[in-house]
Formats: C-alpha cells, sequence, structure tokens
C-alpha cells in the first residue's frame, strides 16, 4: 500500500516535466467536400429508409434502404475520383475561388 500522507509527500516531492511537442499545422480542410456532405447525409438517409423498412416490417424497404446505402457509396467514392474530394482538384480551385472556405 502505497504511502501517500501529507508528511510523505513533502519528503518526497515529485517533479513534472515540461513536454516540448512540435508545432502542428492547422487542418486546411475538416472534410467540407462535395463528396464528403453527399455521402454523410446519403448514408444518413439511406440508413433512415432501412429502419423505416425495419420499424414497420417491410422487408422490402429495409433492402432499399441498403441498396441506397451501397449506391450512395459508389457515389461519394465516384465523387472523389473525379476531384471533389479531399485535396482534388475541383475542391482545391473550389477554395482558391471562396478563400480556402
Amino acid at each position: 500500500m502505497a504511502d501517500d500522507t501529507l508528511a510523505h509527500r513533502a519528503q518526497n516531492a515529485t517533479t513534472t516535466e515540461a513536454m516540448h511537442l512540435p508545432p502542428t499545422a492547422a487542418p486546411t480542410n475538416h472534410g467540407k467536400t462535395l463528396a464528403a456532405w453527399f455521402t454523410t447525409y446519403g448514408v444518413v438517409i439511406a440508413f433512415v429508409v432501412a429502419a423505416l423498412g425495419v420499424l414497420f416490417a417491410l422487408v422490402w424497404l429495409f433492402w432499399v434502404g441498403m441498396a441506397l446505402v451501397a449506391l450512395v457509396l459508389i457515389g461519394g467514392k465516384v465523387l472523389q475520383a473525379s476531384g471533389h474530394g479531399q485535396g482534388g482538384a475541383k475542391t482545391q480551385a473550389r477554395q482558391a475561388r471562396t478563400g480556402g472556405h
């Protein structure tokens, strides 16, 4: 059992070490891209459709929701590949036009 009394702490003082961490670069893009927004909202909507299928015991609606999830994920990847994702040419051009926002 450790001695955590005031007398023990006074006799055995602990020191703290200063940590010098390297500076980090501020993020220039927080995922605010067309591909990210499309994928995020699309997946949320698709899962709501699937959840409604579960809620109302409609198997076909559940599978429609799952198919929408797959289509949205493919669509998001296509948008990313066409330059609308993080670091993409169209995203960088839009940031240059709007001043980085």
